[in-house]
């Protein structure tokens, strides 16, 4: 899904146009943010795309939503 992630006051915070939904990151996999899974307030676990460290925020990317795991 297309998701818009950017940096405000608090921290990163991810937002799916498709879903309306935007949420917090709460964690995430990497430091570096890109190639790694994020895991957002609603309890989403994503995977982003694999990007250059320097990469500039906002950012639209296509994050796969994992599924979940019981």
């Amino acid at each position: 899904m297309k998701a818009m992630i950017r940096r405000n006051g608090v921290g990163l915070s991810i937002y799916m146009s498709k879903k309306d939904v935007e949420e917090p990151v709460v964690a995430v996999e990497n430091e570096d943010l890109w190639g790694g899974f994020i895991l957002v307030r609603n309890g989403w676990l994503l995977a982003l795309p694999d990007l250059p460290q320097g990469t500039r925020l906002p950012i639209t990317v296509e994050a796969m939503k994992q599924p979940d795991q019981d």
